[in-house]
């Protein structure tokens, strides 16, 4: 089957909007209406017209999106397509550490579940989070969660002290130092462009350090015309759309495997979203009260963003 045309017919019949994150596979960015991180793919679930959104990203992306439209179809190619984030950040064991800490001002990164994001003050992004941050009280103590080196990082770029959940992505965290320095020495002139997901110790080699969104755009405009890429490396098909002239490094992990690929990521594939639109399924479905909780957090980072 040709999925490519299927999948454009069935965008017409549904009336159908395709979000993308940077991390799919190139053959799905291609295909999607829309392709971001995760700000501008709420900003787009929130503002859509289309019928049907269906999201080529992870579960809590498209669940964002079921809290924004609740009366929209909303799919998920595989509902296997998790976070490694969300999953070790529970909703239980979450609501007894906001326990521990009473009249704090939550903080939840949007690689969280909708349970999570119930419980919080404001949802981030990591475009977003230094500036949220820095809006909160100067009086109130705030936690953040669930990721520990984004948290770091914030703190360090806010001034803010905060309570860190102990989570961290198993792509982010996972990057060899001592590879980027070598690929630093063997490619003069490079510059390392890395992810705040990332610990800091690979942070400190960083030329720039932004959201997938922030680094694409200094990709861009930056005279360099080499980059080391510490972030999953689907990002660099964007790149290299809108910088054909440039080289992108995809930074290596710690190991020999392919691990600064996002497993979860990669189980969507063309084959799963003309077939999930074809079959109006998997669909995303939340409680009305759970949707409720976990929409004020989100509405008030769209407005603080």
């Amino acid at each position: 089957m040709d999925f490519e045309a299927e999948v454009e017919r069935l965008k017409k019949e549904l009336n159908a909007v395709i979000l993308a994150h940077y991390y799919q596979d190139s053959e799905i960015q291609d295909v999607a209406d829309f392709v971001g991180d995760s700000l501008a793919l709420a900003q787009q679930a929130e503002k859509t017209k289309a019928d049907v959104i269906v999201f080529c990203g992870v579960h809590f992306m498209a669940e964002t999106a079921k809290i924004l439209n609740p009366d929209k179809l909303v799919l998920l190619p595989d509902l296997a397509a998790g976070c490694s984030l969300s999953d070790h950040c529970p909703p239980g064991p979450f609501k007894e550490f906001c326990a521990r800490h009473p009249g704090h001002f939550v903080v939840t990164y949007v690689n969280s579940s909708a349970a999570v994001k119930a419980m919080s003050d404001v949802i981030v992004t990591s475009s977003n989070a230094v500036k949220i941050v820095s809006r909160i009280p100067g009086d109130r103590p705030i936690i953040f969660a669930p990721d520990q080196h984004l948290g770091r990082y914030v703190q360090k770029e806010s001034g803010r002290e905060l309570v860190l959940w102990p989570g961290s992505c198993s792509v982010h965290e996972i990057f060899s130092e001592k590879r980027i320095v070598q690929l630093k020495v063997e490619h003069e002139g490079a510059q390392v462009i890395a992810h705040p997901e990332c610990e800091a110790n690979v942070l400190a080699h960083a030329d720039y350090i932004g959201s997938t969104k922030q680094l694409l755009d200094f990709s861009e405009k930056s005279p360099a015309t080499t980059f080391i890429v510490v972030t999953e490396p689907g990002i660099i098909h964007q790149m290299e759309r809108r910088s054909p002239h440039k080289k992108f490094i995809a930074a290596p992990p710690d190991n020999g495997c392919s691990c600064n690929e996002c497993p979860y990521m990669r189980l969507n594939t063309m084959e799963k979203l003309a077939k999930c639109m074809r079959d109006r399924s998997p669909s995303l479905e939340l409680p009305a009260d759970l949707r409720t909780a976990a929409l004020a957090p989100l509405r008030r980072m769209l407005e603080w963003s």
